[in-house]
């Protein structure tokens, strides 16, 4: 079974900055693409970041030029640095264990928990 834990989230201002964490287990972490998702109430998970195995990223454009995804594959971790938030990012993120095919993302079953970013304006 593979575990997905994140961590990072909190209550930051408009212009702030936090980075989230998941760490992986269960599974090989190197040989599999990761992608960061959010909810935010009432509305539907969305993708906002990914990395494949090799590295490459992709962003939603809400977040292009502000978010930076990144791994540690000694550290079976993904990282999303998250710069200039706004309000708007405020939603619960969590990560993924997924596949990447011709540079779209695709999800599996597994989660992580979730953690909180709060953006206060």
């Amino acid at each position: 079974q593979v575990q997905l834990v994140e961590s990072g989230g909190g209550l930051v201002q408009a212009g702030g900055s936090l980075r989230l964490s998941c760490a992986a287990s269960g599974s090989t972490f190197s040989a599999n693409a990761m992608g960061w998702y959010r909810q935010a109430p009432g509305k539907q998970r969305e993708l906002v970041a990914h990395i494949s195995n090799r590295g490459s990223t992709n962003y939603a454009d809400s977040v292009k030029g502000r978010f930076t995804i990144s791994r540690d594959n000694a550290k079976n971790t993904v990282y999303l640095q998250m710069n200039s938030l706004k309000p708007e990012d405020t939603a619960v993120y969590y990560c993924n264990k997924g596949i990447t095919f011709s540079g779209t993302y695709y999800s599996s079953d597994y989660w992580g928990q979730g953690t909180q970013v709060t953006v206060s304006s």
